[in-house]
């Protein structure tokens, strides 16, 4: 291959600032001539952007960003794909300035109790728990606890899905949840654990069935099965608007509810003192 070649491979491999945002525009649905006229920006501008005839601000960029509603860490890849700084900072959870976003999580957490509740990062790491979050990991092999993954718990055979009554909506949520998220951002870590929970025995035969989930979409039900009674259990996930770091714009809180007063009862029984 001669150079000329693999700089044409490389440039075709790479998305440019128009592909990155016809790809957004795209999903979102919306023609050039909407977006265009939702955002004050000329559609002759706009397709010239697209396709490369014309260099866009940074700030017109993120005004289109805005609309489309782009996720931060996305808009940081447009700017970028632009040669302009990213506009968002990414901060450790860890880091001092966001204590008082800690102190907010930790609390929400506690609130919930004696019910069930996560916090996790964009890729379903578990980074916060409170005192009930072990009454769902419960036999669950130690090797997939070490670095706590929310897909791979709720999906590896090893996993909770063995205490699960009814697997198959149980795999579609989760799975599902994972395909709009890789769709959406197009992450490849995200691919990459798309891969391996289709690995998993039974998963990619169910999210091939595409069942139909619309009328659980914001309240799952599962039941789980447990020594003490089965537990059953509503599921919701909250993520959070407004912030301006891509850390805290990428966390969401996934909480379980009692579905039954027996399991309400099992639930306020157990709770730590």
């Amino acid at each position: 291959m001669t150079t000329a070649q693999r700089r044409s491979v490389r440039r075709a491999a790479t998305p440019t600032v128009g592909d990155l945002l016809r790809h957004w525009r795209q999903e979102a649905r919306r023609s050039q001539l909407d977006l265009a006229s939702a955002t004050g920006v000329s559609a002759r501008h706009l397709s010239f952007v697209e396709t490369g005839r014309a260099r866009p601000s940074r700030a017109l960029l993120l005004h289109l960003a805005e609309h489309l509603e782009i996720p931060l860490r996305e808009r940081n890849a447009l700017v970028l794909a632009a040669g302009f700084a990213p506009a968002y900072v990414e901060s450790d959870l860890g880091a001092e300035h966001l204590r008082s976003a800690r102190e907010a999580l930790a609390h929400l957490l506690e609130g919930h109790e004696p019910y069930p509740a996560f916090v996790l990062d964009r890729w379903g790491d578990v980074l916060m728990t409170n005192r009930a979050a072990p009454l769902l990991l419960r036999g669950i092999e130690p090797a997939l606890l070490a670095a706590p993954n929310a897909y791979r718990i709720g999906l590896h055979p090893n996993g909770l899905l063995r205490r699960v009554r009814e697997p198959a909506p149980w795999i579609a949520h989760l799975g599902q949840r994972l395909t709009r998220a890789l769709r959406w951002s197009g992450d490849p870590r995200l691919a990459e654990l798309l891969a391996e929970i289709r690995s998993y025995p039974g998963v990619a035969d169910v999210l091939d069935a595409r069942p139909d989930l619309a009328h659980q979409e914001l309240l799952l039900t599962v039941t789980l099965a447990d020594p003490a009674g089965d537990l059953s259990l509503h599921t919701t996930v909250t993520t959070f608007g407004g912030p301006h770091d891509v850390t805290l714009a990428e966390l969401a809180v996934e909480s379980f509810f009692p579905a039954d007063p027996a399991t309400r009862a099992r639930l306020h029984s157990a709770a730590p003192a």
